[in-house]
Parts: structure tokens; sequence; C-alpha cells
């Protein structure tokens, strides 16, 4: 196997694709089977709301952090090894988590689990990027992007079932046998590369103090609406938290390679792209984990059925979301940058007709088609608008800023958002707290889409205009479908073939 000369059509291409498609999806379906198992988690483990929060935000926590130093590592030391170890790291994290005793063991083997989804996730389209030969690049990206896109599609389902079958346990398990072939497809097929111009050490204080920074944060987001703001816990991790994040700010400014670059943040339309990154992300976190819990508690749906209930969202952005791109492109993406967050804040107002004894085909249907079309109209735009509006040697970095950005919204807003809408306790567990919290919630979701589509009005026009000499070998904004809930396409990294 030589880098950067495997054809299309080749054993060697199949399995390549086989290994990056398998891995991303692994960790795809696996935030989409969280979401639909937390009623199911919650009643064994008899968790409160702050459970269930620490039941997704650990993993978002170490995802987050982790991130951005992730793909530069794979530069570093080698795609396909960086790869291997995403891979054997999150199989075992999942392991820990299917025989977890109680909610604590469980938090702690997700926070775990989330060093390895950081490791694993922009790995699969470096590694095709470094392995196809550049005329066979889009072509296998486009594969990459579109049978994600599938899977992406059949997640919910195929969650619900895997809950229904036996246990929520079970959803965890499953990634074993999947992380096992994995590895073996990557070992057999996929060539080693690495970017042997990197010189330095790779920022890991900036890491770890963006990580500690993050969870002091949150847990005084998270534990402060339980134990009271003048709580010792919640107090050490609100100093702790903030005096972390503004240690990572300081040492990225004096540092020579810093993880972010701070002049990457003088383009206005750079930064106003991840503003409204954050606040529609935010939103569509604290959606995502709601969303199924008002089905499965107060309108009494199964696993399965809460599963496909949101099926068409991901149907609607594998079929429109690359034309979506392409149209941002002719137009200029402010049109679609205002329009797609206005387009959710209504789908989420129409979320609140959710209640008990609501139709699915007359309100819930209606609901989720909204929701679908507006995502539809935000995330290839903004993502190629981010990395437009960044200098083409920041256009690894730029991608990893705007998904660490987008999982950080999710991550706060999960915190935030139950305390907001009147959560706490177990009341999810009861169908008339569930409700009020859930339209309550939909508002507030709904108010930061607005914010998003003010923001949008700020964003340059041109900044996708066509380029003297376009790189044939990199997708068109829209081609990654796999990726639009829980964070933008991490693609388009500092991915060049050796």
């Amino acid at each position: 196997m030589t880098l950067g000369e495997v054809r299309w059509g080749s054993a060697t291409a199949r399995g390549i694709l086989a290994a990056t498609i398998l891995g991303s999806g692994m960790a795809f379906l696996d935030g989409t089977v969280v979401n639909i198992a937390l009623p199911h988690i919650g009643a064994e483990f008899d968790a409160g709301v702050v459970g269930l929060q620490w039941i997704i935000n650990g993993y978002l926590l170490t995802l987050a952090a982790l991130i951005l130093v992730a793909g530069s590592l794979g530069d570093r030391y080698g795609r396909r090894r960086v790869y291997l170890v995403g891979v054997a790291w999150f199989a075992v994290s999942s392991l820990l988590c299917g025989v977890a005793v109680n909610t604590e063991m469980l938090v702690a083997a997700r926070i775990l689990q989330g060093i390895g989804g950081a490791l694993l996730t922009p790995g699969a389209l470096a590694i095709i990027q470094s392995s196809f030969h550049r005329s066979d690049r889009a072509r296998a990206i486009g594969a990459w992007s579109g049978l994600g896109g599938i899977a992406g599609a059949v997640g919910p389902l195929v969650g619900g079932l895997l809950v229904q079958a036996w246990s929520w346990r079970l959803a965890f398990l499953i990634n074993l046998p999947l992380g096992i072939a994995v590895i073996w497809l990557t070992r057999k097929f996929v060539p080693e590369s690495e970017d042997t111009s990197m010189t330095g050490h790779p920022d890991v204080w900036g890491s770890v103090l963006g990580a500690l920074g993050l969870a002091g944060v949150t847990t005084a987001l998270v534990e402060g609406p339980e134990r009271g703001a003048s709580d010792p816990f919640v107090l050490v991790g609100a100093v702790v938290g903030v005096a972390a994040l503004v240690g990572f700010v300081v040492l990225q400014v004096r540092q020579r390679n810093p993880l972010v670059p701070p002049d990457i943040f003088a383009n206005r339309t750079f930064v106003v792209a991840n503003l409204l990154t954050f606040v529609v992300y935010a939103a569509l976190g604290g959606v995502m984990m709601l969303f199924v819990l008002q089905l499965q508690v107060s309108l009494h749906y199964s696993p399965t059925a809460a599963g496909l209930a949101s099926v068409p969202i991901s149907i609607i952005m594998l079929v429109l979301s690359a034309r979506s791109g392409k149209l941002a492109q002719r137009f200029g993406p402010r049109p679609f940058l205002v329009a797609g967050p206005l387009v959710i804040a209504v789908a989420m107002i129409m979320y609140t007709w959710v209640t008990p004894g609501a139709s699915y085909l007359l309100t819930v249907l209606p609901a989720v088609v909204v929701f679908g079309l507006g995502l539809t109209a935000v995330v290839a735009p903004v993502t190629a608008t981010v990395l437009a509006a960044a200098e083409d040697r920041h256009a690894g970095v730029a991608s990893g800023v705007n998904n660490a950005i987008a999982r950080t919204g999710g991550l706060l807003a999960v915190a935030i958002l139950p305390a907001a809408a009147g959560l706490s306790g177990e009341s999810y567990a009861d169908p008339d707290a569930m409700t009020s919290g859930w339209q309550t919630a939909m508002w507030l979701c709904a108010g930061l889409c607005v914010v998003g589509g003010v923001l949008a009005l700020w964003v340059r026009n041109d900044v996708l205009a066509p380029v003297p000499e376009p790189e044939p070998e990199l997708p068109d904004p829209g081609e990654c479908f796999s990726c639009g809930v829980t964070g933008p396409p991490t693609h388009l990294g500092a991915t060049r073939a050796s």
C-alpha cells in the first residue's frame, strides 16, 4: 500500500472506506442511542436530572476539550496509529459503560469514552485524504459522507431497537464487536501517514487547561441548582473553571505554537459564524436531550418509536444538505444563516404542541420536518463559512475550533437548560412536570435560534465566492451529512498526504 496512491475500486480502497465509515458511524450511533436510553438508565439507577445530565456531559466534556488537539496528534504521530488507539479506547470504555453498576461508574466510563471519541472522530476523513490518489479523493470522501449519512438516518431506529431488545446496556456493548471489526480492517487495509513537517510538541497544557475549565464551569452549572450557589463544591468548580479558561486564553496568546492561534479570530465573519454555531448548537443539544424524554415519559412512546420519530430529520439532511451547500456558494451564505435558525425556532415553537395525546402525523411529524429543513439550511453553509473565513494555513484549526465550539454549546445547554426549564430531581419521570419543562425549554431554545439568525446579519455574503484555483480533492460544502445534529463535520483539517 503506497501513501496517496490508493485507487478507487481496489480492495484496499473498499477496506479503507469500510474501516472509516464503521469507525465514525460507531461514535455517531452511540450519541444517538444514549439519548434514547436515558429514561431506562434513569429508572434502573434511580438517577435524577443531574445524573442524566452528567451521563451526556461526561462524554461531551472530554470530546469538546480534546478534539482540537486530537487531529494534530494524528498528523504528528501517525493518523492510522491514533485512529486505532481511539477506536480501541472507545470500545473498551463502551464495555465499561455497558457493565456499569451505578450512575457514578457510568459517568466515569462516559468521560473515558469521550477521549476515545476525540481521537477517532477527526481521523476517519484524515485517513481518506492521505490514502487515496488525488483524482479519487473527492469520490472517496463523497462515499464516506453518503454512507455515513445513511448510518445517521438509521441510527435512531437501531438505537431504539437495541434498547428495547434487551437493555440500554446493549447500546454500549454493541461497540465492542464493532470496534474489533474496525481495528481488523484498519490494520489490514489502512496505510500509515503523518506530517513530517510538523515540529515542536503538541499543546498538551492548552488541552489540560481547556478540559479543566470546561469541567469546572460545567460542574458549577449542573450541580448549582441542586446544591445551591453557595455550596463549596459549586464555588470551587466555578472558580477553578473560570481560572483555567483564563489561563487557556493567556497561554494561547503567549505560546509559540498555540492550540488555537489568536490571529484566527481577526476575521469578523469567522467570529460571527462561530458565535452562531455556539447558540444554534446549544439549542440543538437541549432539544436532542429532551425530545426523546418527552416522547417516552409524557407520550409513552417505546424506545423504538422514539427513535423512529426523529428519522425524518436525518433523511431530510441526507437528501438536501449538499444542495444547501451549493446554493450557499451561489447566492452567498447570509440568507441561509439568517433563515435557517429562524426556521429551527419555528420548529421549536411547534414542538411545544408535542404534549400527551398529540398525534404523530398531525403534531410531531410536521415539527420534525420543519426542524430538519431549518437544520439543513444552517449546517453546510455555516461550516463552509467558517472554513472560508479562515486563512488556508488555518484550515485544520478552523474546522477543529468550529467543532469544539458546537460541542461546547451542546455541553452548556445540557448543563443549564433542565434547571432553567424547572426540571430537577426525578421530576423528568412525571409526565406533567416533564411536559411543562419541555415547553419552557423549547421557548428558550427558540430564543437562542433567533439570536443566531440575527448574528448572521454580520456575516460577509461574499465569503464563499469562488477562488481562482480551487483544490479539487476537497469536498464541496454540505458533503458531510453524518454530524449535523451533534456537531459540524470534522473535516478539511491538516490532513494532506505526506
